[in-house]
C-alpha cells in the first residue's frame, strides 16, 4: 500500500470515485436495516465494557507507551526543506486514548505517519526522536518498519474507498494482514478473518468477508478498516479522521465500538481529529496543533473548560457541537436569543409565506436485477413541507433517509413518482423548457464539494461569470464588474479571478461554489451538506458568510444535512427524514427543546460533545 493511498491529499476525482463505487440503493437500504438490527445488542455490550473503571496510569510510574520529543518533519522542494512539524512532544501510556486537533494542515497527520514510518513523498524526520514500547523507533530500516506496522502500531485511515483495494473481497484484505503479521497459523485464517470482522461490529461476517468493499455502506466500509487496523493486535492504533464522512448516529455507534475493543484489548490509541468536542468527548488527554507546533496540551476536560491558547479558544468557539451545547444551555436558563444563533434575515420569527410548497412527493427508483417488490424501491415516500420566505428550512436525516433526493426535485433535476412542487405558487412539473430555464435563475444549489462542482479547467472569473453567459445577462463589462463584486461579497480578494480551482483552499473553494451560486441573483439556495467537508474552523466562517448573505439578500435556504450541531445554529424551522418519510417537523427552537420522536432524539442525542459541561 502506497504513502499516497494511507494519507490520502486532495484529489480532484475523489468525487467521481465516491460516485462510481457508491453502493446502490437497495445495498444501503439493507446494510442500514441490518445493522439497525445487530446495533441494539451491540449498544449495550460496548456500554457495559466502557462502564467498567478505566486502569489507573501515572506518569510516575508506568513507561511511556509512545514518547515524542521535539520531533521536526520536512519535506523537501525546490526552494529547499518546508517544516511541516516543528519541535513536537506528545507522551501515551499504555491503554490511554491521547486525541491530536487541529485544522488542515496543522501538521497533526504527518506526526501519525512519521510515528508508523509512512510519510508521503519526500517528508523525513529532520530533528527529535520517537520512542515506541523503549525503542527508539525515530530512523528504523524499511524492515524494521514493515515488522513493526500492523503488530506494533495498527492504523485506521480516513477514507475506506481509497484505502481498500475495490477489486479485493474484505476477507482477502483481513487475510493479508493476519498473513503479514502471522497472526495465526496459515489454516486457521479463515476462521480468524471471520472473527475479526465479528470483533469491529460487522453482521453476519462470513458472508461480509466475501463481499466488495462497493457492496458496503459507509459505516460497514469504516468497520473493515477498523477490523483490518485491529488484526494483529497492537499495543498502539492511530486513528486518523475516522469517522469524518460518517452520519453523527453511525459515528457515535463506530467510535463507541472502537473504544470498547481498544479498552477491552487494552490497546493505546491515538486519535487525530479537527473537530475538538469530539476529541474531548473520546480521550482522556488533548495536545492541539497549529501550523506545526503543538500550541497546547493537557486533560481534555481542563482544555475545554479552560482552553489559554487563542487558537485553542477559536476551535471552542467555532466547533458547531460545542456551539450547540451552549446555545441549549443559554436556552435552558432562560436566554432567549445567544450571539451564536444565525438568524440571518430575522424573518424566521414573522414570516408567514411560502416560497417553496412540496405536495405529497414520492419517488421510486427502479433496482437492477431485482425482482418482485424489492425490484422497486421507494426512495421518497409522502413527503410535504413548507420552506417560508427568508427562512432556512434544514432537511435533516442520515445517508441514504431521501433527503437529497427530494432536494434534486425541488430544483428539478429528478422527476417525482407522483406530487408537486411549487415555487411561488407555480406547479414546476407544468413548466416548459424555456418556462424552467427562466425558473433556474431563482433557484441555485451549492453541493457538499467544490471539485466535483467547479469545473478543474476554467479560471475562477469563467467559473462564476458562466451562469450569467449562459443567461446572457449583461455585457462583458457588466459580467466582469458583477463577478468581482460577487468576489466582494464572498470575501475573497479580486486576484483570485485569474486563479484555478486547484490553486485554492477547501474553505475559497466553497466561497467560490456560494458566489457562482448568486450570480444570477436567486430567491432561493439550496445547500446540499455545503459545509461538512469543511474544517471546524473554516465551516464556521462559511456559516457567518451565509448568515451574513440571507441577511443582507434576503435569500431562502433548503439546507440539507445530517448535522443537527450546524442545524442548530442555522435553521428556523426543521424537518427530520427517516427512511424516505418525514417523521417530525417543527420550528429549531421546539424540536431541540421538546423532540417528540425517538428518531430525532437519537440523532440529537448523537452530536458529539453534547454531554460534555462546558464552562459557560
Amino acid at each position: 500500500m502506497t504513502d499516497q493511498t494511507i494519507f490520502p491529499g486532495d484529489d480532484p476525482l475523489k468525487d467521481y470515485e465516491d460516485w462510481k463505487d457508491k453502493p446502490d440503493r437497495l445495498t444501503e437500504h439493507e446494510d442500514r436495516l441490518e445493522e439497525q438490527r445487530v446495533g441494539a445488542e451491540e449498544a449495550a455490550r460496548d456500554a457495559a465494557i466502557l462502564a467498567q473503571p478505566d486502569p489507573e496510569i501515572h506518569p510516575d510510574d508506568a513507561e511511556p507507551l509512545l514518547r515524542i520529543t521535539d520531533l521536526d518533519v520536512a519535506f523537501s522542494s525546490s526552494t529547499g526543506m518546508v517544516p511541516a512539524v516543528r519541535g513536537a512532544n506528545l507522551t501515551i501510556y499504555p491503554g490511554q486514548t491521547v486525541a491530536i486537533v487541529g485544522e488542515s494542515g496543522s501538521g497533526k497527520s504527518t506526526t501519525a505517519a512519521a510515528v508508523i514510518g509512512l510519510l508521503p513523498g519526500t517528508g523525513r524526520v529532520t530533528g527529535g526522536n520517537i520512542h515506541f514500547d523503549g525503542q527508539d523507533i525515530t530512523n528504523l530500516s524499511e524492515k524494521d518498519w514493515v515488522k513493526l506496522r500492523g503488530s506494533g502500531i495498527g492504523m485506521v485511515p480516513q477514507d475506506p474507498m481509497t484505502n481498500l483495494n475495490p477489486v479485493w473481497r474484505i476477507g482477502t484484505q483481513v487475510k493479508e494482514t493476519l498473513r503479514a503479521n502471522n497472526v495465526v497459523p496459515r489454516s486457521e485464517t479463515g476462521a480468524r478473518v471471520t472473527a475479526v470482522l465479528e470483533e469491529a461490529g460487522l453482521p453476519d461476517a462470513e458472508r461480509r468477508a466475501k463481499q466488495y468493499p462497493h457492496e458496503f455502506s459507509g459505516g460497514m466500509r469504516q468497520r473493515a478498516l477498523i477490523a483490518i487496523g485491529m488484526a494483529a493486535d497492537p499495543k498502539l492504533l492511530i486513528a486518523d479522521e475516522p469517522t469524518s464522512a460518517l452520519d453523527v448516529t453511525v459515528q457515535r455507534q463506530i467510535l463507541d465500538h472502537l473504544a470498547a475493543l481498544t479498552k477491552e484489548k487494552g490497546t493505546a490509541v491515538l486519535f487525530i481529529t479537527h473537530d475538538l468536542g469530539l476529541a474531548a468527548e473520546r480521550a482522556e488527554q488533548l495536545v492541539v496543533m497549529h501550523r506545526g507546533r503543538v500550541v497546547e496540551s493537557g486533560p481534555a476536560l481542563e482544555i475545554l473548560q479552560h482552553p489559554q491558547h487563542p487558537y485553542t479558544k477559536r476551535l471552542v468557539a467555532a466547533a458547531p457541537s460545542l456551539a450547540s451545547k451552549r446555545i441549549q444551555t443559554a436556552h435552558s436558563q432562560g436566554v432567549e436569543l445567544t450571539e451564536e444563533e444565525l438568524i440571518g434575515s430575522g424573518m424566521g420569527a414573522t414570516s408567514t409565506e411560502s416560497i417553496i410548497s412540496v405536495k405529497n412527493l414520492v419517488k421510486e427508483f427502479n433496482v437492477r436485477g431485482a425482482k418482485g417488490g424489492a425490484k422497486i424501491l421507494r426512495a421518497v415516500d409522502d413527503v410535504s413541507f413548507d420552506v417560508r420566505t427568508g427562512t432556512t428550512l434544514a432537511l435533516v436525516g442520515e445517508s441514504g433517509s431521501g433527503k437529497s433526493t427530494v432536494a434534486n426535485m425541488v430544483l428539478n433535476l429528478l422527476d417525482p413518482t407522483a406530487g408537486k412542487v411549487y415555487f411561488k405558487g407555480q406547479d414546476l412539473s407544468t413548466l416548459n423548457r424555456q418556462q424552467l430555464f427562466e425558473m433556474r435563475r431563482k433557484l441555485q444549489v451549492v453541493f457538499q464539494n467544490p471539485y466535483g462542482s467547479l469545473d478543474p479547467t476554467y479560471s475562477i472569473f469563467r467559473i462564476v461569470e458562466e451562469p450569467l453567459r449562459v443567461h446572457n445577462v449583461g455585457t462583458k463589462k457588466e459580467r466582469l464588474a458583477k463577478v468581482t463584486d460577487l468576489l466582494d461579497r464572498v470575501s475573497l480578494p479580486r486576484s483570485v479571478m485569474r486563479r484555478y480551482p486547484n490553486e485554492l483552499s477547501g474553505g475559497q473553494r466553497q466561497r467560490i461554489a456560494i458566489a457562482r451560486a448568486l450570480a444570477l441573483d436567486p430567491e432561493v439556495v439550496v445547500l446540499d451538506e455545503a459545509v461538512s467537508a469543511l474544517d471546524v474552523l473554516v465551516q464556521d466562517q462559511i456559516l457567518l458568510l451565509l448568515n451574513q448573505l440571507q441577511a443582507d439578500l434576503q435569500l431562502t435556504y433548503l439546507f440539507i444535512t445530517h448535522d443537527l450541531a450546524v442545524v442548530r445554529l442555522l435553521a428556523d424551522d426543521v424537518a427530520v427524514m427517516e427512511n424516505g418519510k418525514i417523521v417530525e417537523m417543527a420550528s429549531a427552537d421546539d424540536l431541540f427543546n421538546n423532540p417528540q420522536e425517538d428518531y430525532t432524539r437519537e440523532l440529537i442525542d448523537a452530536v458529539p460533545g453534547r454531554h460534555i459541561q462546558l464552562a459557560l
